[in-house]
Order: C-alpha cells, then sequence, then structure tokens
C-alpha cells in the first residue's frame, strides 16, 4: 500500500514539473489555441531588415518593361529555312548567319533549320529584337549569340509562339566558349506576351555573362545543365518559366565579385524540375512575391538523409543535429554553389549570401535542404509547402521568422540554425530528427553537459520528482532558440526543440509533439531555457527529459506513464475553467505545460485520459 502510495506520489509529482514547461502552438485539437500570442499580444510581424534590401526601382529600368515599338521604323529580318532577307543594311546575311550591327528595334519571323542570329554592335548600343513567330535552330552554337552591345531587349510578340535551340553540338567560332542555346556576353532583357522555348540537349538554356531580366513572357527552358545561368544576377518579375534542367534550373554566380552574381525575384511564376539546385545565388537571395513550385534532386524521397528510425539513433556519436561522428547528408559547412558530379548541391532556393523572403507561395520538394543560406534566412511572408530530403530551411548562421505559413511535411530538421528567432508566423513541421535545431560550435550535448550534464546520466538531479531543471555542466555551445510569437507546432521523432545553448520563450502558442522511444527530449538545451510569455504544450519520452531552468509564469511537468496518442489533456484551475486542452497525436510518457494563466505557487487539476491529479505549479 505504501508502495503504490509512493508510486501515485511520484506520478503527480512528474506531472507537475512537465506541465510547468507549456509554451503551446495551436493544432485543429486545440480547442483554446488563439489566433494571437496567449498573453493577448498579436504576433511581432515587423519585417526584418537587411543591409541589401532592394525595390523593384533599383531592379528593372522603365525600358525593361517596354514592349511597344513604331512599327514604320522596325527592321524587319524575314528567315526562310537557310537563309533570310531584311529590309535594311545593319542586318548583315551570309548564308544561315545573320548580324545584326546598328541600334534599331528589329522584328524577327521565320524559320531557321540550322543557322544564328549574332548581335555584334557597339558597345553603346541599346537595341531591342521582337520575336514575331520566330524559330531558330543551331545544330552546333546558339541559335541567338549577344557578342557585343550595351544591352539587348529581347520582347515576345502577344499571341506568338518562338523557339530558339541547339542541336546537341557546339563548335567554336571564336575565343568565347559558348555553351548554350541562347548566349548573350552583355546585359540581356526578355519582356513581351509571346511564348519562346529554348532548348539545350547537352549544355545550358540561357546563358548570360552579365544581368539576365525577365520582365514578361512565358518561358519554356528544357536544358541538360543550367537552366538560366547569369554571371552578375538574375532578375525576374512578371513572367512565367518552365524549367526542366539537368543542373540547376535558376544560377547566378561571379567568380570574380562575390558582391555579384545575387538573384531578386519581384512577381511571376516559376516551375521547375532540376537535378541539380532549383534557384541558387553566389550572393544574396532576395524574393517579394512570386508563386514557385521546385522538384529538385528527384525530392525529399531521394534524400540521404538519417532518420530516427532507432528514435535518436544519431549514427554513431552524439546526439542530435551536427555531432560529431554523425554522417550528415552535405552539411554545407562552408559550402559553394560550385558543384562537382561526386557532390551535386540538390537544395530548393540556396544563397552563399544571406536570403530574404517577404511574400509567395512556394512549393519545394527536395532531396536535400528545401531553403538553405551560408549566413541567414529572413522569412517576412509567404506560404511555403515543404517536403525534404534534409532540413526544410537551414541557416549557417541566423534563421528569423516573422510572418507567413510554412508547412512542412517531411524533412531531417524542420528548422536549424546557430540561431533560430521565430517572432511570428504560422509554422507546422515534421521532422525524423530535430524539429528545431539551434546548434553552435561543436555540438556535444550528447557527451558532455546538456541532458547528461542535468540528471547525472539519469533521472536524479534537478527539480523534485526527477525532472531536470538547474543543472552544473559546463557547454561551450552558442546556439540560440528564442520564440516571442506565432504558432508552433512541432512533430519529431528526435528532440523537439533542441538549443545546444540556450532557449527563450516569451510569447507565442507552441507544441512540441514527440515519440515515447529512445534518447530524446521535448526540450533540450545546454545551457538554460526560460520561459517569461506565450504557452507551451510539451509531450514526448521520459527518460532524457528537461524542465525550464527559469520561469516567470507557472511551470507544470509530470510524467504519466505511457498514454496512446490521442489521449486528452486537459489542465483546469481552483474554479474549474479549462486553461489548456490538447491531444497529443504521438504516444507520450511526459506533459510539459505553461501559460500566462498559469500561476507559480497555485494548484492545479490535470487529467489525463481517466486519471486526474492535483498539482502546484512551480
Amino acid at each position: 500500500m505504501v508502495i503504490a502510495m509512493k508510486k501515485i506520489l511520484f506520478i503527480l509529482l512528474f506531472l507537475f514539473l512537465m506541465l510547468s514547461l507549456l509554451v503551446g502552438c495551436g493544432k485543429d485539437t486545440d480547442s483554446n489555441k488563439p489566433s494571437e500570442s496567449q498573453d493577448g499580444t498579436s504576433s511581432i510581424t515587423t519585417p526584418v531588415e537587411v543591409d541589401f534590401l532592394k525595390t523593384d526601382a533599383d531592379m528593372f529600368t522603365e525600358r525593361d518593361n517596354k514592349t511597344d515599338y513604331d512599327e514604320s521604323k522596325a527592321v524587319t529580318i524575314k528567315l526562310n529555312g537557310t537563309t533570310a532577307t531584311s529590309s535594311s543594311n545593319s542586318v548583315k546575311i551570309s548564308g544561315s548567319k545573320i548580324t545584326i550591327v546598328e541600334e534599331a528595334t528589329y522584328v524577327v519571323s521565320g524559320e531557321l533549320t540550322d543557322g544564328m542570329l549574332v548581335v555584334d554592335a557597339p558597345d553603346t548600343t541599346k537595341l531591342q529584337i521582337v520575336l514575331n513567330g520566330a524559330n531558330i535552330t543551331s545544330k552546333t552554337s546558339a541559335a541567338l549569340y549577344i557578342l557585343e552591345a550595351d544591352k539587348v531587349f529581347l520582347t515576345l510578340a502577344d499571341g506568338t509562339t518562338n523557339t530558339l535551340a541547339n542541336g546537341g553540338s557546339f563548335t567554336a567560332i571564336d575565343d568565347n566558349n559558348i555553351d548554350a542555346a541562347v548566349f548573350s556576353k552583355q546585359d540581356l532583357t526578355f519582356n513581351g506576351s509571346g511564348n519562346l522555348t529554348v532548348t539545350s540537349p547537352t549544355a545550358h538554356g540561357i546563358v548570360c555573362k552579365d544581368d539576365l531580366v525577365f520582365t514578361g513572357g512565358i518561358y519554356t527552358v528544357n536544358s541538360a545543365s543550367h537552366g538560366l545561368d547569369a554571371n552578375d544576377s538574375v532578375r525576374i518579375t512578371n513572367a512565367t518559366l518552365n524549367i526542366d534542367a539537368g543542373k540547376d534550373a535558376i544560377h547566378a554566380e561571379n567568380i570574380d565579385d562575390t558582391s555579384l552574381g545575387f538573384v531578386y525575384i519581384a512577381s511571376g511564376t516559376i516551375k521547375a524540375e532540376a537535378e541539380g539546385d532549383g534557384i541558387a545565388a553566389g550572393a544574396y537571395m532576395q524574393i517579394a512575391d512570386g508563386t514557385i513550385d521546385l522538384l529538385v534532386g528527384g525530392g525529399s524521397e531521394n534524400g540521404s538523409k538519417e532518420h530516427s528510425d532507432n528514435f535518436g539513433g544519431f549514427m554513431g556519436g552524439g546526439h542530435g543535429g551536427g555531432r560529431p561522428g554523425e554522417m550528415r547528408p552535405d552539411s554545407s559547412q562552408g559550402s559553394t554553389i560550385t558543384t562537382d558530379e561526386s557532390s551535386t548541391s540538390m537544395k530548393g532556393l540556396k544563397a552563399t549570401s544571406s536570403m530574404l523572403i517577404s511574400g509567395g507561395d512556394f512549393t519545394i520538394n527536395s532531396a536535400d535542404d528545401s531553403v538553405h543560406s551560408d549566413v541567414s534566412v529572413i522569412i517576412n511572408g509567404g506560404t511555403f509547402t515543404i517536403a525534404s530530403g534534409d532540413d526544410a530551411i537551414h541557416a549557417e548562421d541566423t534563421l528569423t521568422v516573422t510572418a507567413g505559413k510554412i508547412d512542412i511535411s517531411e524533412s531531417y530538421e524542420g528548422l536549424e540554425a546557430l540561431h533560430i528567432d521565430v517572432q511570428g508566423g504560422d509554422i507546422k513541421l515534421k521532422a525524423s530528427d530535430d524539429g528545431l535545431n539551434a546548434a553552435g560550435g561543436t555540438d556535444q550535448s550528447g557527451t558532455e553537459g546538456g541532458r547528461d550534464g542535468m540528471f547525472g546520466g539519469g533521472m536524479g538531479g534537478g527539480k523534485p520528482g526527477g525532472m531536470g531543471g538547474h543543472g552544473g555542466m559546463s557547454s561551450n555551445s552558442n546556439g540560440s532558440i528564442k520564440v516571442s510569437g506565432g504558432n508552433l507546432y512541432i512533430n519529431s521523432s528526435g528532440d523537439g526543440m533542441d538549443a545546444n545553448g540556450t532557449l527563450e520563450i516569451s510569447g507565442g502558442y507552441t507544441i512540441v509533439v514527440g515519440p515515447t522511444q529512445g534518447d530524446t527530449a521535448t526540450l533540450d538545451y545546454d545551457k538554460s531555457a526560460t520561459i517569461t510569455g506565450g504557452t507551451f504544450i510539451g509531450t514526448g519520452a521520459q527518460g532524457m527529459a528537461q524542465t525550464f531552468s527559469e520561469s516567470e509564469q507557472g511551470v507544470v511537468a509530470v510524467s504519466v506513464d505511457n498514454q496512446s496518442a490521442g489521449t486528452k489533456i486537459v489542465l483546469k484551475d481552483k474554479n474549474g475553467k479549462t486553461i489548456i486542452e490538447h491531444s497529443p497525436e504521438l504516444n507520450f510518457a511526459v506533459v510539459i505545460l505553461s501559460s500566462p494563466d498559469i500561476k507559480k505557487g497555485e494548484s492545479y487539476t490535470i487529467t489525463v485520459g481517466s486519471a486526474s491529479g492535483e498539482f502546484k505549479a512551480s
């Protein structure tokens, strides 16, 4: 009888400790999930600004958008199979090679079965080429070759269908390494409202050694290598691009000037299937709006990620992401845009510098990270549907989310960065390892400090009832997770929130659903975990569980033995008012709850399934 009473008391104490960890992030089964932070303040939605912030006025000129022209002054070029005719001496015709040598507007129509259109005009020239039902194929070079000019504007006439194609091989015609169906040494802008198909069966689709701009038109690009490849930048607005590429769908990189090689997308529609990266920038990437649908590397099913099939099975060394001995796929430490055959990058959106996303509709299915930056990722809006074979969103330094809707159906780790800062938005993720992972320095929380340091290898030290609180460990990890707003729902087979450093929750509504098996925990931190606001609801395994080390609001944390998925958890105050109600979608053995409505020192009743107990919040 005495033993039974002690067991009941232990369970109640454990429940008490676990409930104090609540910081919820809602789900449909949570009847009290708010549309704003639990403390009554709206989620922070003030966009985070960056030093490279650009505007459409910076990126596009009036001439980029100009598609009209004076037909009476335009030069006509009529293609007729093996040669062409023209209305002006500014066009030089030599067999099937047609060369434009002066500034004017040129209207091209007809078909050239094996030839090329060349621009070789003075370097101050700004000229316009209108494709008005033009079909050009070059069997051994570029169909369109822009050798010299200041800038060329390629306009697709309304209602027309046009093609520019290479036949499968390239024979040198000068000192330039022509390796695309469209090859430009100068600035090139595509505009208009017609259709253009670009085909390159053995090389790139469109190559521009300067700025490559799209301000209108519908494009289909099929290429064995990069679909679009630019040295200085790729800029897109109001255009529709359908790309099938053997390497990157869109690639910008300047090996001589790291400030160049950026990607700017203001609007438009991009649908791409790529064996390399979807959209890759050697410098920064900025996306303001648009619809982007990427299938990369065959999709998430082709990712060489680890799983937590052994639940916390971190493949021979350490626990969590980025530990020594952990064979992570393309961890991208110091990664570069350039790829080779032995190690192909297959990321969705990738920037060597920082990435800023302010809006848009994204569908990304990638074998590697879906969104990746070697510096920082800032999401100020947008809707994301992500399936990743590795991390869904990864930044080497800082990952910030202020707004937007992010739905991650599959990932190795959901959000990963040295510093993760969730200020707002609606995030729902599923991860085969950690949901959120802040990895800094040498991540050794599985062997020194962290949970082992908290518990002395078991459920001993820390707060009464066995839940770890203050620990006497030493760690050099400097990662951080901050949650100050938004709704965050985490379903993870590893740790729910793994802060290799510090964890701070001051707002928002967070739910963590973890497994009951293995070396996993709802919360895992090396230095400290504080909660000063917001709602937290966490369930998972009890073996290595941690609670918050500090709190300004009540925390209830309890062990509940093994409970089945769907078992209802209800927390009520002394007046019978329901504070929290939640039904986890995975089996669970511990419950951690905290909210502004839970007051330290006051008693609460927690019901798990058919069992109930009264506990005092810590």
